[in-house]
């Protein structure tokens, strides 16, 4: 066994001990599981949402698509940011209702705003299917680091294995708090493994970072910007729109924000947290430097480009570490995943069904439904393909869909019913869905079109269409008695 395996494994026990651990002390109804007691201050609430955040996309997919992409892959710096600044004025409002209520899962937000036990069934429905491919980008990612951290001595299959076991034990013992403090550790080692390799690659192989780029850019002209068609200006900002509408729109998302002990914790970190989205470039930079250093990978195996230049570059100690901060990129955010998925199920879906279920049975059920939802994860794992971008972009087109709904449900005077918020979802499900199976694009859609709109990311279109059935609706269902008061006032 050599040095890189020793540390990898050694993470992993960690990971075990701290979530094992975490649980000490506390009685694990369901408010303490899924969201902590609401006892988070703001580090552990900082630290959490940048767990679900910085996640094996970051550390292989970030890498991956500046390797392959080149220009387009700035869309990911951008939309966080964007993200975070509406964080400052949505968070607080989305946790002073749901401490109000004492809200557990993303959709009794739903089920609460709108009356409506059903659109918390819908809601949980299109959460969960949209995690999946989000916690698969995790399990892929695990594989892919740990298979090249250990020099090929243990096969992505087995890795996975490994991880979804060592995940599926601390959620199932300690939920939230679990991932709360393995989120400490990961944070601490992603950031020194991240800047080391973003300012050291670059000066190792091309003498700076300006080097690097100039090095590119000659053997590959046009490579660093968006090009004129595909992944242009238009595609840039449409995928930043729907991401970062997106951003918070994630069940386990949700978990993080309803666990803080306070609102002020959000504001503090959307002043923060636009200054940790830079850790990002020094990912970039990794990809950028394996262009010319590691010319041969296409495909899926362009997520390979950090690892892959990293071995060709270090001793095996260093892998290790490497692959550790790999590792808990991917336990953190998927033990999230799991948390949320397996809440969803059982708070709006199986009480909904079996009203009659007690709390003690509901938390029961939560905890069983983890290995459940772990076991189909990995189903999907070894049956499904796409880069990790990919993956992440359909589960945000999936998410993002449940924005409006929320958005309006905030308003003062919201004029959306439940049944114009059912069938919007619905309708921007339904499209997503299908381009997704089908491989529609605009362009294919509407070859007539200017280029720039044939570009647009496919996912706003779904928003659009969602935006029009909701409206529409909602005033043809709206209460008659609200329509005739309104008309005696004019």
């Amino acid at each position: 066994m050599n040095a890189a395996l020793v540390i990898i494994f050694a993470t992993m026990l960690l990971s075990i001990f701290l979530g094992i651990r975490a649980k000490k002390g506390k009685d694990m109804d369901l408010e303490q599981w899924s969201v902590g007691g609401r006892g988070f201050g703001s580090v552990l609430v900082f630290v959490l949402m940048a767990g679900e955040i910085y996640t094996t996309f970051t550390f292989l997919g970030g890498s991956g698509w500046a390797y392959s992409k080149g220009g387009p892959t700035y869309y990911i710096i951008s939309y966080g940011a964007l993200a975070y600044i509406m964080s400052y004025f949505l968070l607080p409002k989305i946790w002073r209702y749901a401490k109000d209520n004492k809200l557990v899962s993303q959709s009794d937000f739903f089920v609460s705003k709108y009356n409506s036990p059903y659109l918390g069934i819908l809601v949980s429905l299109v959460g969960f299917v949209a995690m999946i491919p989000y916690f698969v980008l995790q399990l892929k990612g695990l594989g892919i680091i740990v298979s090249e951290a250990s020099y090929g001595h243990i096969s992505p299959t087995v890795a996975i294995w490994i991880g979804i076991i060592v995940v599926t034990v601390y959620v199932m013992v300690s939920g939230i708090h679990g991932s709360a403090w393995t989120a400490v550790a990961k944070d601490i080692l992603i950031l020194v493994v991240v800047l080391f390799l973003g300012i050291y690659l670059p000066h190792h192989y091309y003498g700076g970072i300006q080097p690097m780029f100039e090095a590119i850019d000659t053997a590959k002209a046009g490579f660093l910007s968006l090009p004129d068609s595909g992944q242009s200006s238009s595609w840039f900002v449409t995928t930043v729109l729907l991401t970062a509408l997106g951003f918070y729109m994630w069940p386990h998302t949700f978990g993080s924000i309803y666990s803080s002990q306070g609102e002020k914790a959000f504001r503090k970190n959307a002043i923060f947290m636009p200054l940790y989205q830079l850790v990002l470039l020094f990912v970039f930079f990794v990809g950028f430097a394996a262009i010319l250093q590691v010319p041969t990978l296409t495909g899926a195996d362009t997520d390979l480009a950090l690892l892959r230049l990293s071995i060709q570059t270090f001793d095996p100690w260093v892998v290790g570490i490497i692959g550790a901060a790999g590792i808990l990129t991917a336990l953190v955010p998927g033990s999230m995943i799991l948390m949320a998925a397996a809440t969803l199920l059982a708070k709006n879906v199986y009480k909904v069904l079996r009203p009659s279920a007690t709390d003690k049975q509901v938390t029961s059920m939560a905890r069983y439904l983890v290995p459940v939802v772990a076991l189909i994860s990995v189903i999907v794992t070894f049956n499904g393909g796409g880069t990790l971008v990919a993956l992440l972009l359909m589960g945000y087109s999936l998410v993002t869909q449940l924005f409006p709904t929320l958005l309006f449900s905030l308003m003062i005077h919201n004029f959306v019913t439940k049944q114009g918020a059912f069938a919007g979802i619905i309708a921007g499900v339904a499209t997503v869905t299908y381009v997704t199976v089908s491989g529609t694009t605009v362009g294919t859609l509407f070859p007539f079109l200017p280029q720039a709109i044939k570009d647009f990311n496919v996912g706003i279109i779904a928003l659009i269409i969602n935006l029009v059935v909701l409206t529409v609706v909602s005033l043809a269902t709206r209460p008659v008695a609200v329509l005739k008061t309104k008309s005696n006032q004019a």
